[in-house]
């Protein structure tokens, strides 16, 4: 016999339906738009979006009428980020190794089946950086750490392709390559990607399992291809490699 369905409280399913969507929003929007889009009813998404800025998660505009996301909302992700014990743990070893290689050193938290999002960075001292942003979210399967998540999924072919195909990369590399070169992933525990992410970019990744074995962090390293030669991308995997056997010790 099936277990009944979870009641699920309607009125905050909306709400962080509403925050979702502010989130996506390239600038500030109306009411009237918000209600259609997510189907809700107007009054009900008024009322859900003046709750919202009462309680500084959301902001309004009186000049525009239009509603976005208020710093408050990063308040409440920075108090969840704190209380994570593998960011402290693993911090100085980012910045060690961003010192280390001249490279920005980001790690990669899975929020969802197909998501990622960017929960700590590092980076070095060059006058070129390439900067990104705490709470950005890429697809699962994106870049380097996306090739390290690819190699661990149980998925079937068929859709390890479908999600693929709807990743936009600056220089997409042919499928079948891609998907032949994860059984090297899995035996060396370590993707390198050159310049399919971005031109002229190289990144390092690793990822790091939980108590499950289920893959759920991912560390990256990325920097300028010019800047990464054979000699330093080696001894730089072989450090991300240690990395990750120390961290699965002290999980």
């Amino acid at each position: 016999m099936d277990s009944a369905p979870e009641k699920l409280v309607g009125a905050l399913v909306n709400g962080i339906a509403v925050l979702r969507y502010l989130q996506k929003a390239s600038g500030g929007v109306g009411v009237t738009q918000v209600a259609r889009d997510l189907g809700i009813n107007p009054s009900t998404c008024f009322n859900l979006l003046r709750t919202l800025v009462h309680e500084g998660l959301a902001s309004f505009d009186p000049s525009t009428k239009t509603y976005g996301l208020s710093m408050g909302v990063v308040s409440l992700a920075q108090g969840a980020l704190a209380g994570d014990n593998h960011i402290r743990v693993l911090h100085p070893e980012l910045q060690r190794l961003s010192l280390n290689f001249g490279v920005a050193m980001n790690l990669w938290r899975v929020v969802s089946e197909d998501r990622v999002v960017l929960v700590d960075r590092t980076e070095p001292t060059a006058t070129v950086q390439i900067s990104m942003r705490i709470g950005q979210r890429l697809p699962l399967f994106t870049g380097a750490f996306g090739r390290c998540f690819a190699a661990q999924s149980p998925l079937p072919k068929a859709e390890i392709e479908r999600r693929f195909n709807k990743i936009r990369l600056a220089r997409p590399p042919d499928f079948e390559q891609w998907y032949a070169g994860l059984d090297h992933v899995r035996d060396a525990g370590l993707a390198v990607d050159r310049g399919n992410f971005s031109i002229g970019i190289t990144t390092v990744a690793i990822t790091l399992a939980d108590a499950k074995d289920q893959p759920f962090l991912a560390v990256s390293a990325i920097g300028i291809s010019e800047q990464i030669d054979d000699a330093k991308l080696d001894s730089l995997s072989r450090d991300m490699l240690r990395l990750g056997k120390t961290a699965d010790q002290r999980g």
